[in-house]
């Protein structure tokens, strides 16, 4: 009887200790996106870096707390950090090491998202990663994996050229496309335009599909500068056209309204040191 009594007891233990992580993770993950969200108070770029590293240790932190059944918080979760991941490097990281490491960080939190889909690890199995990646339903996860994994590739050319990752980086963007090409102001668009802007024609580089994604994506988001930018940095710089100039002054001028700079303070504000940057040559 006394032996049944523990066994009782026990389990009523392990169930209240499951319902305690599981709420223990709520106030992490709360506390992880405000310090994420680049609206919450005033936006100061250099600070940043201080949220951002806190908001990923927060949420890698409440990631092993989330109740097993709740996909969608662990989906959520792990799209964001292999968002900040990238964030973080792309801005702060100097290239390197670290910032190499801080892009398989943000490339395998994506792929573990992929895997939260039975069919995509279905499709793995049986018709290989690229089908699955291509089949995806996951329009945050294939975009962060590609992303992440492209900038990772900077560092592994000779596995770019030879791993397939040449061809799994433009699979991912044009899935993103397929799913939600406004994603993230164009971000589908604008990823896969600057892809091919910058490699050989011979490797499937193609500088005329390139401007016209990048116009595309200027569309769906001109408050969303960088897409401008993307396209003088990649197109029109690199093929001498004559709008380069005058495409770089209206960047600045539009980054001059308030509004503007506020609707994408990260984004933005790197695209307009990058704007500057390219207009040294210009009158």
């Amino acid at each position: 009887m006394q032996r049944n009594v523990g066994l009782v007891s026990l389990a009523l233990v392990l169930l209240v200790s499951c319902f305690a992580l599981a709420d223990d993770a709520g106030p992490l993950l709360a506390q992880a996106a405000a310090l994420y969200d680049t609206h919450n108070g005033a936006f100061d770029f250099a600070a940043y870096e201080t949220r951002l590293r806190e908001s990923i240790r927060l949420d890698e932190q409440a990631l092993p707390l989330i109740a097993a059944d709740d996909v969608s918080t662990r989906l959520a979760t792990l799209h964001q950090l292999a968002r900040a991941y990238f964030e973080l490097a792309n801005a702060y990281i100097p290239a390197g090491s670290d910032q190499e490491a801080a892009y398989v960080a943000g490339k395998n939190y994506a792929l573990e998202s992929l895997r939260l889909d039975p069919e995509f690890v279905a499709r793995e199995n049986t018709s290989g990663f690229r089908d699955a990646l291509t089949n995806s339903n996951d329009v945050e996860g294939v975009f962060w994996y590609g992303t992440n994994y492209g900038c990772y590739l900077n560092y592994h050319q000779l596995e770019a050229i030879l791993g397939g990752g040449m061809r799994d980086v433009p699979a991912c963007y044009e899935r993103a496309m397929a799913l939600d090409k406004t994603y993230l102001a164009g971000a589908p668009l604008r990823s896969l335009g600057c892809y091919l802007a910058q490699i050989p024609s011979f490797l499937g580089g193609d500088l005329t599909r390139a401007r016209d994604l990048l116009n595309q994506a200027i569309a769906i988001a001109p408050d969303f500068i960088q897409n401008a930018t993307d396209l003088c940095e990649w197109v029109l710089k690199p093929s001498s056209d004559p709008a380069l100039c005058s495409t770089l002054a209206d960047v600045k001028a539009h980054a001059q309204d308030p509004a503007v700079m506020a609707a994408w303070p990260y984004y933005n504000t790197l695209a307009l040191q990058r704007a500057v940057k390219l207009s040294g040559g210009c009158p």
